[in-house]
């Protein structure tokens, strides 16, 4: 059994073209998209058609959420809600809108965040820090980490939000936290998806993670966001960097 997992494409139709053609390759049993599907600018409507044409097992992310009535919370983010209003039709903004929150097949649970939130993140938690330090991520205690991943009862847990690929076991569960497709954290601009295998017959069931990382057209992307949108400088610093500056104008 193999399956692809991918999340956090943000718009990206140029890193989410590339990451396909690799799980084309590894031709997966089935695929996981968790979400934030549309929340960028190079190219949306297409990383939409995309999306929606790998018949992909969908739970929403915090940015699916956006897309409900009053679910824009910034001046900022209402507009970039108004662009991309401009760019996906309203028949697939209200399609992501109603993705659910979780989802659980051949043993893998799926959710963006947590199983209880699309916003929370459940490796890692948001530490605001101090004025002289800033905020960071810090891992979640594993106390709280097996109190939210007991009840489950899966073989694997998946889940995206954070940007950053991870993987850790409580019990007999395999917890991975899913690489992005686009707008990196890590300094490495490269497209990021998860292959999860597993062969009952030589590791008596037990799933295995592959994280993988995979090179794209980032500044065919630029230009497609300089030339159609009002967030070309943004979106140019945060893929070609591969470091999320300004968190929060199109992403988490």
């Amino acid at each position: 059994m193999r399956a692809a997992v991918i999340s956090d494409t943000h718009g990206n139709a140029f890193a989410l073209e590339a990451v396909l053609k690799d799980i084309r390759v590894a031709s997966p049993d089935l695929i996981f998209n968790l979400g934030d599907q549309i929340e960028g600018s190079a190219d949306p409507a297409r990383a939409a058609e995309l999306q929606a044409a790998l018949g992909a097992v969908e739970v929403r992310g915090n940015n699916e959420e956006k897309l409900w009535p009053g679910g824009r919370r910034n001046g900022l983010s209402v507009q970039v809600g108004e662009w991309l209003n401009t760019q996906v039709s309203e028949g697939t903004r209200a399609r992501l809108a109603a993705l659910p929150l979780t989802a659980q097949v051949e043993g893998i649970f799926a959710c963006h965040g947590t199983p209880q939130s699309a916003w929370d993140s459940l490796l890692w938690v948001w530490d605001h820090g101090t004025p002289e330090t800033g905020g960071f991520y810090r891992s979640r205690d594993p106390r709280e980490l097996a109190r939210i991943i007991e009840p489950l009862g899966a073989e694997v847990v998946v889940c995206g939000h954070t940007h950053r690929a991870g993987a850790t076991r409580v019990g007999d569960t395999l917890v991975v936290n899913t690489g992005a497709v686009s707008d990196q954290v890590d300094s490495d601009p490269r497209a990021r998806w998860t292959l999860l295998e597993r062969h009952r017959e030589r590791r008596g069931g037990h799933w295995n993670v592959d994280f993988r990382a995979v090179p794209y057209d980032i500044e065919a992307a630029v230009a497609w966001s300089t030339q159609h949108s009002p967030f070309g400088e943004f979106e140019a610093g945060l893929l070609r960097s591969g470091e999320m500056r300004g968190r929060g104008v199109l992403t988490p």
